[in-house]
């Protein structure tokens, strides 16, 4: 049977490593919980600034301001209401 985690190795600073050991003793998680959790959480922030940044932009590029969008959800759901029917 394959195996369905990757062993990946990398170093911490010791006061870093220290602060890692402490927060997942007190969670009661292992540190390998602690880590996923911690990559996990890092790539969707990733991912999230990746998306807002492209809003932004696309919004620059049709000159859409935060005074707009209310108007624009409001549109947005009066048709999707309509499509229902």
């Amino acid at each position: 049977m394959p195996r369905t985690t990757r062993t990946i190795t990398f170093s911490l600073p010791p006061e870093m490593a220290d602060r890692v050991d402490e927060v997942m003793k007190q969670q009661g998680r292992s540190r390998s919980e602690f880590l996923r959790e911690a990559v996990l959480r890092y790539i969707q922030e990733c991912e999230w600034r990746q998306l807002l940044q492209y809003g932004e932009a696309r919004a620059r590029a049709k000159a859409i301001g935060p005074q707009d969008v209310a108007g624009l959800v409001e549109e947005y759901r009066t048709e999707g209401d309509s499509s229902l029917t």
